[in-house]
């Protein structure tokens, strides 16, 4: 009774969604993993009434050696059996990633719908059967919710999407609301082989993790309802995800009147037509200068007008200055000139006599180390990739490409800021940010560095 009801539920999902027509062809995507086997079981056990025609396709990532060949022979058996025509492709997941500077879970999405499409295509199929389900969806929503996506992402998975590697194609998705746990009964119930995915375990991906770790946190001592409360908010987050993007299609008036939900939506849609992946730092600063151009890249700046619309421009290109000075502290104190900045330095004895300002790293004012943590010599050159920092009260470095949007530091203006650092590389001072934890004043502190940029220290 329980398998009966749950190829019901599947058929009716496929019927009320208008997902796939009575008669209809599709190519149903099938890895070898129990979702993928029990879609492809229940399309072939309803098209009996349906009258669909399907064909099997299968992707080999080659990612797990021979694991990945026995997927591939397990679904060729599985096809045949149901006397169903199968496709099959595969490709080295892992040199594709390496060479088009991808993640593995990446890499082997893309390849994978490219292989759907293309499949598709030469079949002369439009519909395309995906196995995701409720479990995924709650997943992706974690996993987008950590990356930081905004109301658009947070919806999830549709039922029906265009495939992205083809617009022309739909992805189907007939299994949103059943669990994981449903698809493994359904599977011992009516006896299905499937193949275990031993990646599934691994903490390598953070999909895994939060699979494997988070949720059942999350289920054990906060939500034991978590998959019902998660799609019920992916659902409300969707719809109005969806009302914002009309909205923003729609819209006539200058983008300052609109709602701020209806600006951003309005500036990601125009950036992504001009062919630029947006962010939401660049979507801010272009929301709140219009006219001012922006830069979004290596030799190129964007600004928007009145309506929203982006204009791309193309500038000099700035590089990372490869200029540094090397200096030695001899005498207690002295001067700096660095590519046309002044720089002013003293050294003194912690004696009581040293007077702290109340905003220490403010431009322009003084700001004091321990001089003994940074040494006798110091290094000034300009911002580069890849510089880490750990401002006072943080425990561990960041990058300071990270401290500069937070603090606002326009990206043209990044690669003119100068950093000090000891003799060994370590960053002790950063224009525009606050002092280091590792080289500031304690209590154990027996000399003092002060440090004061375009000016004199008196």
């Amino acid at each position: 009774m329980f398998v009966t009801d749950l190829f019901q539920r599947i058929e009716a999902s496929i019927r009320d969604r208008r997902l796939l027509k009575p008669g209809g062809k599709v190519l149903v995507a099938v890895s070898g993993g129990v979702d993928s086997v029990v879609l492809l079981h229940a399309l072939e056990k309803i098209s009996k009434r349906r009258k669909w025609k399907i064909v099997v396709a299968h992707f080999n990532h080659q990612l797990r050696g021979r694991a990945s060949d026995l997927d591939e022979k397990l679904v060729r058996e599985t096809a045949a059996k149901m006397k169903l025509p199968v496709i099959v492709e595969g490709a080295d997941v892992k040199a594709f990633a390496g060479q088009s500077m991808l993640s593995t879970e990446m890499a082997a999405r893309k390849l994978r719908h490219e292989f759907l499409a293309r499949a598709a295509r030469r079949l002369k199929i439009k519909t395309i059967a995906l196995a995701h389900h409720a479990d995924d969806q709650v997943e992706l929503f974690f996993l987008r919710l950590l990356r930081g996506s905004g109301g658009e992402g947070l919806g999830g998975m549709k039922w029906k999407s265009p495939s992205p590697a083809d617009q022309r194609l739909s992805l189907i998705r007939p299994l949103l609301e059943m669990s994981k746990a449903e698809l493994g009964e359904l599977a011992k119930g009516q006896n299905i082989q499937y193949r275990e995915d031993a990646t599934n375990a691994s903490s390598d991906f953070l999909r895994n993790r939060i699979r494997n770790q988070l949720l059942p946190l999350l289920r054990k001592d906060y939500q034991p309802a978590l998959n019902r409360v998660i799609l019920r908010v992916m659902e409300i987050v969707g719809a109005e995800a969806e009302f914002v993007g009309e909205a923003a299609r729609c819209a006539t008036i200058a983008l300052d009147k609109l709602p701020l939900s209806v600006q951003r939506r309005v500036l990601q849609t125009r950036l992504l037509e001009s062919g630029i992946i947006p962010d939401f730092d660049l979507i801010e600063s272009l929301r709140l200068s219009s006219g001012r151009f922006i830069s979004i890249g290596p030799g190129i700046s964007a600004a928007r007008n009145n309506a929203g619309k982006i204009k791309l421009r193309e500038d000099l290109q700035k590089s990372f200055c490869p200029d540094e000075l090397s200096i030695k502290f001899t005498g207690r104190a002295g001067g700096i000139n660095f590519n046309g900045v002044k720089f002013a330095w003293r050294l003194s004895p912690v004696d009581g006599s040293v007077k702290f300002p109340r905003k220490p790293g403010e431009k322009s004012k003084m700001e004091f180390f321990d001089a003994d943590k940074i040494g006798k010599e110091i290094v000034l050159r300009h911002w580069r990739e890849g510089d880490r920092f750990q401002p006072i009260g943080m425990s561990t470095p960041v990058k300071l490409q990270d401290l500069f949007v937070n603090a606002k530091i326009p990206r043209e203006r990044r690669h003119e800021l100068v950093l000090a650092t000891t003799r060994t590389g370590e960053i002790f001072w950063a224009e525009g940010l606050r002092i280091p934890e590792n080289f500031k004043i304690t209590p154990r502190t027996r000399r003092t560095l002060t440090w004061k940029r375009n000016g004199l220290v008196k």
